[in-house]
């Protein structure tokens, strides 16, 4: 049970840290941890007229390879239909939409490598 929670304090501190870093390049949070039956969205933001589902991903050691790399086409589906979801849900919000990854590396407590990477 310890494990899950230190899984649990890591996961908030790279998605606050994420949320930190999107605010810094102008887009404005809507929402956080976001859960439908089809999955979760860690963070719903708006930027530059367009409404972002962003997918935190953060490798505390260099042993499972790089963070975006932990986001398959199966977790991009789930995300695709989260999103979708979401929409129905809050009309009037931009229809204009994209998925985002920020893909953290963590060294201790250090941010050493920080990216916003679009998914096509």
């Amino acid at each position: 049970m310890a494990l899950g929670k230190s899984i649990g304090k890591r996961g908030k501190i790279a998605e606050d840290f994420a949320a930190n870093l999107l605010l810094s390049k102008g887009y404005k949070i809507l929402e956080r941890n976001f859960r439908s039956k089809f999955g979760e969205i860690d963070i719903i933001a708006k930027e530059g007229g367009s409404l972002v589902f962003v997918e935190v991903k953060a490798r505390w050691s260099k042993n499972f390879g790089s963070p975006e790399d932990a986001v398959t086409p199966q977790k991009l589906y789930k995300i695709q239909k989260t999103a979708e979801y979401f929409s129905l849900l809050h009309k009037g919000l931009p229809v204009k939409e994209r998925i985002e990854v920020v893909a953290l590396e963590i060294e201790g407590s250090k941010v050493v490598s920080s990216k916003i990477i679009a998914v096509d």
